[in-house]
């Protein structure tokens, strides 16, 4: 891993993955999306257009003159297959063509008739009824919102709405973290028969819910109906995770500092970096959380940042995938979490880490 600063490190990471990776496209992936969100604010740094037209050159060709998506499937109501969909207002306001806009307004009438909660909550997807994720909040409300700013829509206080449920349902009041789900029904072999939670705070859940709330609050008008509370949520939870950190990095499971098998992770790190560097630029969180933050910036280069042979820079210890329940029983245990593959070279985490260290840039005058 590195053993000092590596200035400019969003365009170090982001062409690496453009050699390693090629051009990111041919299927309907939110780890591709996390990727793009990524080169858009490279883009947005830089000015360089090869981080655009990698966007553009992906996008183009899965999406047809009438809107349609290769790869995307409505009626599988699944929270996942939104997070793409900012990019495609991005690439209507770049290209002016009308197919771009058609397809964001598809994945738009998904919520239209995406499952709730009693009391309101989006499901996570069909196949996981009557349950809240945080990784859900990540995938669809900030896209949401972006529908909604870009149509004259009334549903800006149902998104601020979604972002204070999944709070209110998941977080541990013992831990002042969320956990990583919500079962209403309380009939997952994860969720606690009493409070329907998860047992534990998966970093990388976390990490999406903070990624999020910054999102979610630089679109909403400040006269939003819940923005209020949504602020109030983004400052508690980043005190929290500031006080939490071990050598300025977060672990894979939050809330079992100390356990044997834990370790730093690096996809709910610059996640939740992402969060704090960009509510810092903001304004919305104060300058010395800012501070912290470019120090844990800093840190988590050094834990999770390497270099090849080659020369290629590359993104390590990131856990591949977990999520609750489904098939394969994943019991949302410690045990489970600590028990997912650990890799490197992870489209998402690249993504993520791309995403965080363009803040940072900016939030240093690096840029």
């Amino acid at each position: 891993m590195l053993t000092e600063d590596l200035p400019h490190s969003a365009e170090r990471l982001a062409e690496s993955l453009m050699r390693r990776h090629r051009l990111l496209t041919g299927q309907w992936s939110y780890d591709y999306g996390v990727a793009w969100r990524g080169m858009e604010a490279l883009y947005a740094l830089t000015g360089e257009e090869r981080y655009a037209r990698y966007i553009e050159d992906a996008l183009s060709p899965i999406v047809s003159r009438d809107g349609e998506v290769e790869g995307y499937a409505a009626q599988e109501h699944n929270l996942d297959y939104l997070c793409n969909g900012r990019q495609l207002w991005w690439l209507w306001r770049r290209t002016g063509e009308e197919r771009y806009r058609l397809a964001a307004m598809r994945l738009r009438r998904q919520l239209d008739s995406q499952p709730r909660t009693s009391d309101g909550g989006f499901w996570h997807k069909d196949i996981y009824p009557f349950q809240m994720w945080l990784d859900g909040q990540h995938m669809a409300i900030p896209f949401y919102i972006q529908c909604e700013l870009e149509t004259g829509g009334s549903g800006l206080p149902d998104a601020a709405r979604q972002l204070i449920l999944a709070w209110r349902h998941t977080l541990n009041p013992d831990t002042g973290l969320p956990c990583h789900g919500w079962d209403e029904k309380r009939a997952q072999i994860w969720a606690d028969p009493v409070t329907g939670r998860a047992a534990h705070a998966w970093g990388r859940a976390v990490g999406w819910y903070m990624t999020a709330l910054a999102d979610s609050l630089a679109l909403l008008p400040a006269d939003t109906e819940g923005r209020d509370e949504v602020l109030r949520i983004f400052r508690t939870l980043s005190e929290k995770l500031l006080a939490i950190r071990e050598d300025g990095v977060w672990l894979q499971v939050l809330d079992c500092p100390g356990r044997m098998g834990n370790y730093a992770e690096s996809s709910g790190t610059f996640l939740i970096l992402n969060g704090l560097l960009q509510g810092a630029r903001l304004g919305m969180l104060s300058p010395e959380t800012g501070a912290a933050a470019m120090e844990s910036f800093r840190s988590a280069q050094r834990h999770f940042i390497g270099r090849m042979k080659d020369g290629e820079y590359f993104v390590a210890k990131c856990c591949q995938g977990a999520g609750l329940g489904g098939a394969s029983r994943r019991d949302g245990s410690f045990d489970y979490y600590i028990s997912e593959n650990v890799v490197s070279h992870d489209i998402k985490t690249v993504g993520a880490f791309i995403q965080a260290a363009a803040e940072y840039q900016r939030l240093s005058g690096e840029a």
